[in-house]
């Protein structure tokens, strides 16, 4: 017989697939003697049958959660539906991935006419038990009949202005019992039926709705954004309820072990006298810290936890270092304490700051409670585009307009324009501006490098706007779908809010919000902790990082970050793109130049461009791929890199000696040795590849001897995927960018896959978008878990390198050392 179900603390290890991070944390706590309520977890394999045969579940499935149940009431004390000593339950989500806020929970379940009148009588506290079935009756009429929840808040804020209050503790009894009536007359009108009184009915009714969650719009969004996998899906656990709403000495809280903004080894955390768990996520009144410290530096009236319940906060502190000590992380804890006594209902690794990462991490291997190897496993790649980024003051005062995707980290402020023309001419005259677009083409390219930052009405994480904002560096919210664009007008309209041409406007590519007016932002900065952990990372990686450049800013913000080279530079993207790179722009179209004095100009000025570059760089390798005719790529090679039949003639060799020109000239004036390496890319045979090699060779013999300067080089290739001779033939030395790969491989683009990829994902074709996260398929260098990366993996001159946006070089360190340790098994 299949087991379901499994009551806490039964023998769990590597459980966590099976039960979900809350059930699995559970049984860890309740095996650790920590106070947890009793409890059992349904496991993913029923949510994954219930969503294979038609929201149903397994034969046996009732009998194991009714002997559960028994097991429960046994070390509870109490009865599910008894009249005189009632247990109630509580039925919560729990996926294997921690998705905070996306599913669905019901509390205070095993209430109906009876069993609140024995609540009243055992507890002593009839306004505490109607108080449970109020809250009842609204959460599981929202969540598992399908009920407006307005409809029950319209119902209590009535009651609490008949009652001349404002807050929901200030209800006696009698008001209490009066809005358990007003809301089973809502269930009434909204089903034409009476609120459940049969307590089975409840049970497989909130079991069901927290499995259906599992597909809600809200958490299939979630799973895509943040490429969460649609399998295994989530575990529902039943526990026993216990009460923070039961008087003054009751309360409910959430507290990380330590402060999750800057990593402080501080207690850090919020609670609420006489209440319950949602209110204080809801914030419907004013929370109390937990500690006199964090009271002073708040400046909150109120007394903290520390101070009003001083056994249970001494209980709870010791709490919190036993369970970070035991997991070896910052955890986020949530208790409840009920008549003085606390009882822990969840911990679950914290969600943090990159910058409060770095330094628990490092502060931990520092201490000895994890390696430098742990630590730097500990760091999320993507977590760090945070700290390369402007951010807003936190201190700023804010008006919040509309909020769309958050698709390029950071922030930026800037007067609003509609057209990249308009961005170009502005920036021009020294103005900051933003971009706003419906979408972006790659039409918009100037004027999307000219804005600090881009805001699209379209498009998701991965659309045009979203993948050029990330390799520019620029901040990026997308798919903004409130806003409306009015191109004649000149302005976008937010609901009741219009905003015109020349407003000035705050974006925050790190959450999606969409401000009025400028915001205050603060300049990155590199902590010790910071600098420690990346070179931990650096002594582990199997391969360099590298950064792709258009601007000589770019090139000193990467060598910054900690770029080991630069490159592949894209002749063809430069020209296509001329005046906002390195490289100058010329006056000629080089695929379409013929031979003569008319080529020789354009490219002395491409010389000097490159010479520009290489005194730069400073002796760092660049790699540069080689541009070709595009129509000479069928036509076979000449011995001197021309080709025969065709009148046009490739360009592969004029810009090869161009470049080697400049690294002569650099040496020549007293620069630093150009480490050069030349990528030529669509050669189909071997052959053809010697010949080009030979003529580069010839050319390079040439260059030396005219200007007395030996430039060493290296001459490899780039396969093409669309060729596959090219790539069957490959030499060793190669370059492979993984968006051709996957294209090669599933037949679509990044661009194209917009949209379908997230419709195969929610209908369960695909379990992550492969633009989104490489998963090792391409090669094993390719790093698992990048999100929309544009890397180019290279091996050239002996050793592999890995190429990113400049922004991206600290998310790609550590992606690469993160790749290499799991490679050997740490």
């Amino acid at each position: 017989m299949t087991r379901w179900v499994y009551a806490f603390g039964d023998d769990r290890a590597g459980r966590l697939e099976l039960l979900g991070r809350k059930g699995s944390s559970l049984a860890e706590m309740s095996s650790l003697g920590l106070p947890v309520p009793p409890g059992f977890t349904i496991t993913t394999e029923v949510c994954s049958y219930f969503f294979q045969n038609s929201r149903t579940y397994p034969d046996d499935l009732q009998g194991q959660v009714t002997v559960a149940l028994a097991d429960m009431e046994a070390s509870a004390g109490a009865r599910f539906g008894a009249s005189d000593l009632p247990l109630l339950l509580s039925v919560r989500s729990g996926a294997p991935t921690s998705m905070p806020g996306m599913l669905d929970t019901v509390l205070n379940l095993g209430l109906n006419d009876e069993t609140v009148a024995g609540l009243a009588a055992r507890s002593r506290n009839p306004r505490f038990a109607f108080d449970c079935y109020r809250r009842f009756i609204h959460m599981y009429s929202t969540v598992v009949l399908g009920i407006d929840y307005a409809e029950f808040e319209d119902c209590l804020g009535s009651l609490k202005r008949r009652e001349g209050t404002g807050l929901d503790t200030d209800l006696d009894a009698d008001a209490l019992e009066h809005l358990v009536h007003a809301y089973k007359s809502v269930v009434k009108a909204a089903t034409g039926e009476e609120f459940p009184q049969d307590l089975q009915e409840q049970l497989w009714g909130a079991i069901g709705a927290v499995f259906g969650s599992w597909m809600n719009r809200r958490a299939v969004a979630y799973r895509s954004l943040y490429n969460v996998p649609a399998s295994p899906g989530t575990a529902v656990s039943i526990q026993a309820m216990v009460f923070g709403n039961m008087g003054e000495d009751s309360a409910a809280g959430v507290a990380c072990t330590r402060n999750p903004s800057t990593g402080e080894n501080r207690f850090y955390g919020e609670f609420m006298v006489n209440t319950q768990g949602e209110d204080l996520v809801a914030g419907i009144r004013t929370p109390q810290q937990l500690t006199a410290a964090g009271r002073a530096e708040t400046g909150c009236g109120l007394p903290a936890m520390e101070e009003l319940m001083p056994d249970a906060f001494r209980e709870l502190d010791a709490v919190r270092q036993r369970l970070e000590a035991h997991y070896r992380d910052m955890q986020d804890i949530e208790f409840t304490v009920q008549q003085g006594r606390l009882y822990m209902l969840q911990t679950r690794a914290g969600k943090r700051t990159a910058a409060a990462a770095m330094r628990i991490a490092f502060e931990m291997a520092e201490s000895g409670i994890i390696s430098r190897e742990d630590a730097v496993l500990r760091i999320r790649p993507e977590s760090l585009e945070q700290l390369m980024k402007p951010a807003l003051s936190p201190k700023a005062i804010r008006r919040v307009i509309a909020a769309g995707l958050p698709s390029s980290q950071g922030a930026a402020s800037g007067l609003v324009v509609f057209t990249p023309g308009e961005a170009e001419r502005l920036a021009e005259q020294g103005e900051n501006v933003i971009l706003v677009r419906t979408e972006t083409s790659s039409e918009d390219i100037r004027g999307m490098h000219a804005a600090q930052g881009i805001l699209t009405a379209r498009g998701g994480r991965n659309s045009h706007a979203a993948t050029v904002a990330r390799a520019m560096g620029r901040p990026c919210v997308s798919g903004t779908g409130r806003m409306r664009i009015d191109g004649k007008a000149g302005c976008f309209h937010v609901d009741d809010v219009t905003v015109k041409a020349g407003d000035r406007i705050t974006i925050d590519g790190s959450t999606g919000e969409v401000m009025l007016g400028t915001v205050a932002t603060t300049e990155p900065s590199q902590s010790q902790a910071f600098t420690a952990v990346m070179t931990w990372a650096d002594a582990v990686r199997g391969f360099d990082v590298r950064a792709g450049i258009r601007t000589s800013a770019a090139v000193e913000s990467a060598r910054g970050l900690g770029a080991q080279g630069f490159g592949p530079l894209d002749l063809g993207d430069c020209i296509g793109n001329a005046g906002c790179g390195i490289v100058i722009e010329s006056e000629i179209a080089l695929g379409r130049a013929t031979e003569g004095t008319e080529r020789l100009e354009g490219l002395a000025e491409w010389r000097q461009g490159f010479g520009t570059m290489f005194r730069i760089l400073a002796g760092l390798p660049v790699a540069i791929r080689l541009y070709r005719h595009p129509e000479a790529d069928s036509s076979p090679v000449r011995s001197d890199g021309g080709y025969a039949g065709s009148d046009s003639r490739g360009v592969v060799t004029p810009i090869a000696r161009t470049i080697l020109e400049a690294a002569a000239m650099v040496r020549a004036h007293g620069g630093a040795d150009v480490s050069l390496e030349l990528l030529v890319p669509c050669t189909i045979e071997e052959a053809e590849f010697s010949c080009l090699k030979d003529a580069i060779g010839t050319m390079a013999d040439a260059v030396q001897r005219e200007t007395g300067v030996k430039v060493t080089y290296f001459l490899g290739r780039v396969a093409d995927l669309r060729i596959p001779r090219a790539c069957a033939n490959r030499v060793s030395d190669f370059g492979i960018d993984p968006d051709d790969f996957v294209r090669f491989a599933i037949g679509i683009g990044r661009d194209e896959s917009v949209g379908l990829l997230d419709l195969c994902r929610q209908r369960g074709i695909v379990e992550i978008n492969p633009f989104a996260c490489h998963d090792g398929t391409l090669t094993q260098e390719i790093v698992d878990g990048c999100d929309s990366i544009r890397i180019t993996v290279c091996e050239t001159a002996g050793r592999s390198y890995i190429s990113c946006a400049p922004s991206r070089v600290p998310v790609v360190r550590i992606s690469a050392a993160q790749a290499a340790l799991r490679s050997r098994g740490s």
